[in-house]
């Protein structure tokens, strides 16, 4: 990999000799600008302003506007005596944890690279000290024509570094969050977890840019004199109304995507309100328990009416025996009663 800045790494009173090369690539298909009548290319052509005419690439350099127009040269002599330590030095300053750095700091990505022999056993030591720390190096350093801040960290058997935006150049996120207050519930979130969790982690190796393969797909078709392949229509989104359900559809589609069948614990319905009572869900086994009860009862109800049958039946017989009974010694008594008062007449008539 060619250089693009060569130095040193400043580790104290250690100095190491680097090479700073690129540590990414681009891969993104460039268009060249063309007159769309009849497909000549569009050029920029470098011109001299007093001259009027087009210069050569050598003839080019740099040069400061000053507030009130005028241009100030400033040559590759001059910037090579900066009055800058980090001119020619990558400058550690400090060692902090990974967690330190923000993100939205980072920029370019470079490898720093061993500069000879003589840089092969301090660069090591600074990459197994960085390992055994875990932490990563603050430094600083010039490059393009300023000063930057940047981040020493180890990939693999190398170290690498990550230009940093200086603290100032990141806006806060002022005005990006929603205005309006919003309530999450936990069943929501439960949700959430459940679609984090289905869609698991992934190998970033076996991601690629679909875009890039798609413009080559196109770019070759309009090379061999074809028509362009047919984009699919894009899936009808509807406004999502229940966020609930919305979240439900999505772990469903994420596991049938992986070829999982989706499990009923993980939906989460939720039910309509009624107003009125709902009844009780009919069960096949409770049909025979019920039809036993009800036959138990007939049988019940059945024996309760014989018994009564029987009682009353009893309660005639002894009422019937009891009225003869009383019917024959009333007879007697006055049977009695009535031949006493004849006798009495008689004795009385004689």
């Amino acid at each position: 990999m060619r250089s693009i800045w060569n130095g040193a790494i400043s580790f104290g009173l250690v100095s190491i000799p680097i090479k700073v090369v690129n540590a990414t690539e681009s891969h993104t298909i460039s268009f060249r600008q063309i007159h769309t009548e009849d497909g000549g290319r569009i050029r920029y052509r470098k011109v001299c302003e007093l001259e009027d005419r087009e210069v050569t690439q050598a003839e080019i350099g740099k040069g400061y506007e000053d507030a009130d127009g005028t241009i100030i040269p400033i040559t590759d002599e001059d910037l090579s005596h900066l009055p800058l330590p980090t001119a020619k030095t990558i400058e550690i300053v400090a060692f902090v944890p990974a967690d330190r750095i923000d993100p939205l700091q980072m920029e370019s990505a470079y490898y720093l690279a061993a500069g000879g022999a003589p840089a092969a056993k301090p660069y090591t030591l600074l990459r197994e000290a960085l390992k055994r720390s875990q932490k990563v190096a603050i430094a600083k350093f010039a490059l393009r024509g300023r000063e930057r801040l940047g981040m020493l960290r180890v990939v693999e058997d190398a170290i690498a570094m990550h230009g940093l935006l200086w603290p100032d150049e990141v806006r806060a996120p002022e005005g990006v969050a929603p205005d309006t207050h919003v309530t999450v519930n936990d069943k929501e979130l439960d949700l959430a977890d459940a679609l984090m969790d289905t869609l698991g982690e992934i190998e970033l190796d076996e991601l690629h840019d679909a875009y890039r393969e798609a413009l080559e797909e196109v770019v070759a078709a309009k090379a061999a004199g074809e028509a362009p392949p047919e984009s699919p229509e894009p899936a009808k989104s509807g406004k999502v109304l229940d966020l609930m359900a919305a979240l439900e559809k999505s772990v469903r589609a994420a596991k049938e995507s992986r070829g999982e069948e989706p499990e009923e614990e993980a939906e989460v319905r939720r039910m309509p309100r009624s107003k009125t009572s709902r009844a009780a869900p009919k069960q096949t086994s409770g049909k025979k328990s019920t039809a036993t009860k009800k036959t138990a009862a007939k049988k019940t109800a059945s024996a309760k009416k014989s018994t009564s049958k029987t009682a009353q039946g009893a309660k005639r017989t002894t009422a019937k025996s009891t009225a003869k009974s009383t019917a024959k010694s009333t007879a007697k008594s006055t049977a009695k009663k009535t031949t006493a008062k004849k006798a009495t007449v008689r004795k009385r008539s004689a």
